[in-house]
């Protein structure tokens, strides 16, 4: 299985901590966090709103630092980047999607998806990335010609084309209708199967589980517990 557990982690966190002051107000939203993502696994992060696990995701992807605590990258300390190394780890390393899509109106999908592999050291052509999820006959159409799923999938592609280490999504379906959100985790399941790419998956849907190699599921800034599925399933065969 993709993942083993025995491989080196691609991410350790230990002892995380955030803590959000608001005037007078201080929001914990991680106590003391310690996780780690392997090679080629596929794990959803499973928690209400206000769980924590997208303050998680973001210190993990480089947009926003723990109040205490650490992490590594393939060894390397995250809290020794300098703002440049920051930069070029989020540029070279990893491929964010997002709830929603951000994708420029007045690009079509192949221009949308180029503009990050002219600044990507080993990238894909735009046009592979797109044929991967599925958009092969969608590349030259604009975001208000295509549909919300197919929009999200133009954001997957434009996240894997620089081939990335790790892909973090934050509730890729949360805009979508069931079918347009089966689609999508078919797109993040075949990348995650045929690029072996690290892969980490926000959501409150407790279905989208099944289709993970890992479960955390997070509670009040806590990781409330850690499974492993022995029967990884396709988006498709979730009993939705």
């Amino acid at each position: 299985m993709a993942g083993s557990c025995s491989a080196a982690p691609v991410y350790e966190a230990r002892d995380l901590t955030k803590i959000y002051h608001m005037g007078e107000v201080s929001v914990h939203a991680l106590r003391g966090v310690d996780i780690e993502l392997f090679e080629s696994e596929l794990v959803v992060l499973l928690g209400h709103s206000g769980s924590g696990k997208s303050t998680l995701l973001n210190i993990l992807g480089g947009l926003d630092v723990p109040t205490s605590g650490e992490v590594t990258y393939r060894g390397e300390r995250m809290s020794d980047f300098s703002e440049a190394r920051l930069t070029r780890y989020r540029r070279e390393h990893v491929g964010f999607v997002f709830q929603f899509y951000n994708l420029i109106p007045s690009l079509t999908a192949r221009e949308n998806v180029a503009l990050v592999t002219e600044i990507a050291v080993d990238p894909m052509k735009p046009e592979d990335a797109l044929g991967l999820v599925g958009l092969d006959g969608r590349m030259d159409h604009f975001p208000s010609q295509m549909s919300g799923g197919e929009q999200q999938r133009v954001a997957i592609a434009r996240a894997i084309a620089k081939q990335p280490d790790v892909l973090l999504c934050d509730e890729p379906t949360g805009a979508l209708d069931l079918d347009t959100g089966i689609t999508v985790l078919e797109a993040i399941d075949d990348v995650n199967r045929k690029m072996g790419t690290t892969t980490a998956v926000i959501t409150h849907n407790s279905v989208i589980a099944d289709m993970a190699h890992r479960v955390v599921r997070l509670s009040d800034g806590h990781i409330e517990s850690v499974t492993r599925n022995d029967g990884v399933k396709s988006a498709r065969e979730l009993n939705w």
